[in-house]
């Protein structure tokens, strides 16, 4: 069973399980460019719509001047007049139309150029902040060093645990790493790359210490996914490998809970 799930394991890895450390960058003062950006979008967007329609009275302005110059001598003077009128109020529209749009345009790239300034700020910032930081030498200090980052700074966090991985990425520790960015992507609701690395940990530390936590982890991103076999593979696995784990304590709880959430999804049709 342990092979089965391990292949599994292996299978997501080699697909679209690969994780994807971007941070969260965005404070919220950049929401609120981003809102004005939208607001300004919509506001191009009904600028243009109006625009089209003054174009639409533009054309059927000039059809009424093409009728009228197939009309009696008596009557095409009022008429030609009279649309030469409409054609002109018709084109001060357009120009104010034309006129709203560049300025909404020039508004929404200063809006854009804004946030991405706020945001090549911010990353910057971060950068700083990580390079500034004191490195231990010693693998158990700097995987200390990185959970605790990891609870006020998840980016910080996935970066030290990053680290680590490439200066000792067969020691204990960095099983415990990637257990470490399991968590961070959990936290961030992203189960396929938290599966990636618990399937590290399954795979390659299987006597580590939070190797019963991660068979647990991995059965709660697959349940999330609705992959219901496999959540409860994973889990029948955990009390078969661990059974006096305090993981293993919650399997039969979470065992009703994946069958309960495949009935409720129903037979495959």
């Amino acid at each position: 069973m342990r092979s089965t799930l391990i292949a599994l394991l292996a299978a997501l890895a080699s697909g679209c399980f690969y994780p994807a450390d971007r941070g969260r960058l965005l404070e919220d003062r950049i929401d609120k460019l981003a809102t004005r950006n939208e607001r300004l979008e919509a506001q191009l967007k009904d600028s243009q719509d109006r625009m089209a329609v003054t174009l639409q009275q533009v054309q059927a302005a000039l059809e009424g001047l093409d009728k009228a110059s197939r009309r009696t001598d008596a009557d095409i003077g009022v008429q030609l007049q009279k649309t030469l009128e409409d054609v002109a109020a018709l084109r001060g529209t357009l120009e104010e139309y034309q006129h709203r749009i560049s300025e909404l345009e020039g508004a929404l790239k200063k809006t854009n150029d804004s946030m991405e300034a706020r945001i090549d700020d911010k990353a910057a910032a971060a950068k700083k902040t990580s390079e500034e930081l004191k490195r231990p030498d010693d693998p158990k200090e700097y995987l200390a060093l990185a959970a605790e980052k990891a609870k006020s700074d998840g980016a910080l966090g996935k970066r030290l645990y990053d680290e680590l991985l490439k200066k000792w990425p067969k020691a204990p520790e960095a099983g415990e790493a990637h257990f470490g960015l399991g968590e961070l992507h959990y936290a961030d609701d992203k189960c396929r790359e938290a599966i990636y690395e618990y399937g590290k940990v399954i795979q390659e530390f299987a006597k580590a210490k939070s190797t019963p936590d991660a068979y647990l982890r991995s059965s709660d991103c697959f349940l999330k996914l609705k992959m219901y076999d496999e959540a409860k593979l994973t889990l029948d696995e955990l009390a078969r490998q661990f059974p006096k784990s305090d993981a293993a304590k919650q399997v039969k709880g979470k065992l009703v809970e994946v069958a309960k959430a495949k009935t409720a999804k129903g037979p495959k049709k």
